[in-house]
């Protein structure tokens, strides 16, 4: 979910840095508003589009491998976890309901003030819309098909007023607003919804003034700036009077009409949407050539079929299944050294070592390779500790890992696969608790000891 909303905050702002930069100064004010609006919704539904002819496929680490090849080491360790079964939710949750709901008592704040403004006015019907005269005010604004006004104003502007804010009541511009508004609910820890909201409130007033004819925009320019009109501050509101928006809405009246050979700047938007539609497709998957089965996959399966088959092995299968293990692991995974591709195992496996690394309290143990595997389930056993986060989210499964006992009898290259980050962090937290040990001997001499284990965790 937090991907999703900062890829969502990341296009809106492209979005707006494009029309801030090239469509703001333009009059095509109707284009505009299209622009805020579809792009807006746009940002909000681009993450979910993901175009086949757009994805790139990327290898993923040991995708290809199969299950038994980690767990020859040792049998899984299951990790339960007891979970209240009731309604629970992580606390970045709770911080994003009590802020979406702090937001929503603030519009019903809002909208409070206005019934509070229509209900002591007087009110007046007519064809089109609904006048409001509010008692001992300067206000002057529209909501929808009412248009309220404070009756301190002079009369004399009231044709001009009303005439501006019918513009606004024609076209809709409170359903823009109200929309931005509800977005501010859901979004309300996103600073761009409110820029988006601004943006699409003072190209409204620059449609309203454009439908002004030349010849009243000097006495229109003379409202502006001669009277003190009150101002609420609501805003889903269309406000007549805004201090921050007179100026730059005498610069418009003033401004010639844009050539419509500019209209192709909208056109800058394609390979933005493009680029966006790329980025959102793009999957962290196996190529399709790796999704092909090999001759020597087809091998490995038939042979993993076998072993589940067999009730034991000899040590000498054991011995022959380790070396595949070994051979199976990618390099990153088996301390490998070498140049010009001629490699040099830098550890011997587990199964085939001479003598096991001895875990503290097994040195006068008859069968140390054991008494090594029941210590290290000891020990993940009593570390445990089932991450929260994974609780509430419900995220379970099987951890495999590999690590190395090294030469001096300390863990290193420790590396893992498993259904989540979190769970995969837990193990190599525990993984890297694991006390020095006494290192593997082969042939007289200490080496590396790689060692799979597979971690499951599982929600009760």
């Amino acid at each position: 979910m937090i991907q999703y909303i900062l890829e969502c905050i990341a296009f809106q702002l492209v979005f707006l840095v494009i029309y801030d930069f090239f469509l703001k100064s333009e009059t095509f004010f109707q284009w505009n508003r299209v622009y805020l609006i579809a792009t807006y919704s746009l940002s909000l539904l681009l993450p979910w589009i993901k175009i086949d002819a757009f994805s790139s496929e990327v290898p993923r680490t040991f995708q290809g491998y199969s299950e038994f090849l980690w767990n020859l080491d040792q049998k899984p360790i299951l990790l339960n976890a007891e979970v209240n079964q009731g309604f629970s939710l992580a606390w970045q949750e709770w911080v994003f309901i009590i802020g979406a709901l702090l937001s929503f008592l603030w519009f019903v704040s809002k909208l409070w003030r206005l019934h509070q403004l229509r209900s002591k006015g007087t009110i007046h019907y007519f064809k089109n819309f609904t006048q409001i005269l509010v008692q001992d005010s300067h206000v002057a604004f529209s909501f929808f098909k009412s248009i309220f006004l404070g009756d301190q104003l002079p009369h004399k502007e009231y044709n001009a007023i009303i005439s501006h804010e019918l513009v606004h009541i024609k076209q809709r511009h409170s359903l823009d607003l109200l929309f931005f508004e509800l977005m501010r609910i859901v979004g309300w820890f996103n600073p761009l919804v409110y820029v988006y909201q601004h943006r699409i409130a003072e190209l409204h007033e620059f449609i309203a003034d454009a439908q002004i004819p030349k010849e009243e925009r000097k006495s229109h320019y003379e409202l502006l700036l001669s009277q003190v009109f009150q101002t609420q501050h609501i805003s889903f509101v269309n406000q007549f009077f805004k201090t921050s928006l007179i100026k730059k809405r005498i610069v418009m009246l003033q401004k010639s009409k844009s050539k419509k050979i500019w209209q192709l700047k909208y056109l800058t938007i394609v390979p933005v949407l493009l680029g966006m539609l790329l980025y959102t497709s793009c999957q962290n998957e196996i190529s399709s050539e790796e999704k092909k089965k090999s001759p020597l996959s087809k091998k490995i399966e038939a042979l993993e079929l076998e072993i589940n088959n067999k009730d034991s092995l000899t040590q000498d299968e054991k011995d022959q299944l380790a070396k595949l293990i070994y051979n199976t692991f990618p390099r990153d995974l088996k301390g490998l050294s070498g140049e010009k591709g001629e490699i040099t195992y830098s550890g011997i496996p587990f199964a085939v070592v001479d003598e096991v690394p001895v875990f503290p309290g097994c040195e006068n143990s008859a069968d140390k390779r054991a008494c090594f595997n029941e210590r290290i389930q000891k020990h993940i056993s009593k570390n445990f500790n089932y991450p929260q986060e994974a609780q509430d989210k419900g995220i379970q499964g099987r951890v495999n890992v590999i690590f190395t006992i090294q030469n001096d009898g300390s863990i290193g290259n420790v590396k893992m696969r498993g259904p989540d980050r979190l769970l995969e962090n837990e193990v190599a937290r525990i993984i890297k608790r694991l006390p020095k040990m006494t290192a593997g001997q082969h042939k007289g001499e200490s080496v590396d000891v790689p060692f799979s284990i597979p971690v499951t965790f599982k929600l009760k």
